[in-house]
């Protein structure tokens, strides 16, 4: 079974970055997918950004779409989501999403597709 943790959090001004980073361990495992979402309290899990975990490709929300990037470091099992030019509307907590099988184009952005999840990280941006 898969472990993730997320790190990275914390308080930033408008305009400046953070990056957030997703370990993943546990058992023996293979990853398909990885993913970025965010959630406010009394709110639904929002996708943010996913990625191919052998070929790559990527996939961000609209409201992030050129000022964050996710990546993966295949050797390390970890995921990172590099976010720039930061707005006080992406204060939330951040959670990472993982799955060990293959997901179909139109699933990568639904949050009940993935099958395991950090705890979450608060990210907090200040004017």
């Amino acid at each position: 079974q898969v472990q993730l943790v997320e790190s990275g959090g914390g308080l930033v001004q408008a305009g400046g970055s953070l990056r957030l980073s997703c370990a993943a361990s546990g058992g023996t495992f293979r990853l398909y997918t990885g993913g970025w979402f965010r959630q406010a309290p009394g709110k639904v899990r929002e996708f943010v950004a996913s990625i191919n975990w052998v070929s790559t490709v990527t996939s961000y929300a609209a409201s992030v779409k050129g000022r964050f990037t996710i990546s993966r470091d295949n050797t390390k099992n970890t995921a990172y989501l590099q976010m720039n030019s930061l707005k006080l509307e992406d204060t939330t907590a951040y959670y990472c999403g993982a799955n060990t099988r293959g997901l179909e184009p139109g699933e990568r952005q639904v949050a009940g597709a993935y099958d395991y999840w950090g705890q979450g990280t608060q990210v907090t941006v200040s004017s």
